[in-house]
């Protein structure tokens, strides 16, 4: 009897708790059962924490290499030596002299020590702070005439393709954040009014956004990247990408808030916002936006691996963005070549992280979508 008191407590207080609780407390609650979602999102997390610190996590300059080391397949990471000794073997580097291919052959009699802490090349941590301090490197006493370690090989003019694949992840990353603010603010902006006022403005919004999801998307992708000048730096090359993504991904996103502004607007809130003098821009971000901000953050999250994919296939295309710039499609350009895939096939390797970063988005997005609704 006294359990069977107490179990009814416990469920009179979780339903109290449940009853009292704000939007964001339901959504956190079923958001974290979501185990998937929660591990997805941790994967995010580190992607980006890495773009943070790609120059302190790269072990080699991105954008300098030797032709001597070009090609140099994957090196295993040996942990101990007569104790915990982390090192790679040396490399002999020569020639076949049946099919003249370039060998790189592991001298067992070498022994290279990796270090924690070292001093490498120069890069500003942050963007704001000069430093040589890496994370992982050849040991500074051995470090003289040493290439740096390619954990996952190199590419064909000898740079290391884990660093390149740490700074490719800062603007493959940060190009999905910039491409999905932008189309929200277009899809919000766009959508709203074609749902809070109807009329002319609704028949065009929504004839605008017909013809742009009836174009098909590669030839369009090739027009609108052709308009940019090849002689732009890359970092006006990487927005007018974004900014070309984004003309494009925002029209569902804007047929969604239009519906809801279509049903909001004849809610009982609605009315009386207006009755009390509230201006047309406090009635639809004050009133009807924040009723369904949970499914707006929901689509940005699944919107986001879509952009990662457009950049990564435009870029990979040689329409995007192209060299000293780095991301994970220009990485991917040099997989073009099958016959080089077939010899070298660790050049696939940046497709990897691709596929980490839009699965990671998908699960996260499922967990927002399912956590959007609390009460069901």
């Amino acid at each position: 009897m006294v359990e069977a008191t107490a179990g009814s407590m416990a469920r009179d207080i979780e339903e109290e708790r449940v009853f009292i609780a704000t939007q964001w407390q339901l959504m956190w609650w079923r958001f974290k059962r979501h185990r998937a979602a929660l591990i997805a999102t941790g994967v995010i997390a580190g992607l980006y924490l890495v773009s943070i610190g790609a120059g302190f996590l790269a072990m080699s300059d991105p954008s300098n290499g030797e032709v001597t080391h070009a090609y140099m397949p994957p090196q295993m990471i040996h942990l101990f030596d007569g104790g915990f000794k982390p090192h790679v073997k040396g490399v002999d580097t020569g020639r076949d002299p049946f099919t003249l291919k370039k060998t790189h052959v592991a001298d067992p009699e070498v022994i290279v020590p990796l270090s924690f802490w070292v001093t490498g090349f120069e890069y500003k941590f942050l963007g704001l702070i000069t430093t040589r301090r890496h994370l992982i490197g050849i040991s500074d006493e051995f470090v003289e005439g040493r290439p740096a370690p390619f954990f996952f090989g190199s590419d064909k003019l000898g740079r290391d393709l884990f660093s390149r694949m740490v700074y490719g992840t800062r603007l493959s990353m940060m190009i999905g954040l910039i491409g999905v603010a932008i189309s929200l603010f277009l899809g919000i902006s766009l959508g709203g009014i074609s749902g809070f006022y109807g009329g002319i403005a609704d028949t065009l919004i929504q004839r605008l956004i017909e013809i742009l999801r009836s174009i098909p998307t590669i030839p369009l992708w090739i027009a609108l990247a052709a308009a940019v000048p090849r002689d732009w730096s890359p970092i006006r090359i990487f927005f007018s990408i974004t900014i070309i993504i984004s003309l494009i991904s925002w029209t569902e996103l804007g047929r969604v808030v239009r519906g809801r502004f279509l049903a909001l607007r004849e809610e009982e809130f609605v009315t009386a916002a207006r009755l009390s003098g509230a201006t047309d821009f406090r009635i639809i971000f004050r009133h009807m936006v924040p009723s369904f901000t949970s499914h707006v953050i929901a689509a940005a999250s699944l919107s986001i691996p879509a952009m990662i994919i457009a950049e990564t296939a435009l870029s990979f295309l040689g329409l995007g963005l192209r060299p000293p710039a780095i991301s994970w499609g220009v990485l991917l350009k040099d997989a073009q070549n099958i016959q080089s895939v077939a010899v070298y096939p660790w050049i696939m390797i940046p497709a990897v992280p691709v596929v980490i970063a839009v699965l990671g988005f998908n699960f996260m997005g499922d967990g927002l979508r399912d956590a959007a609704d609390p009460y069901g």
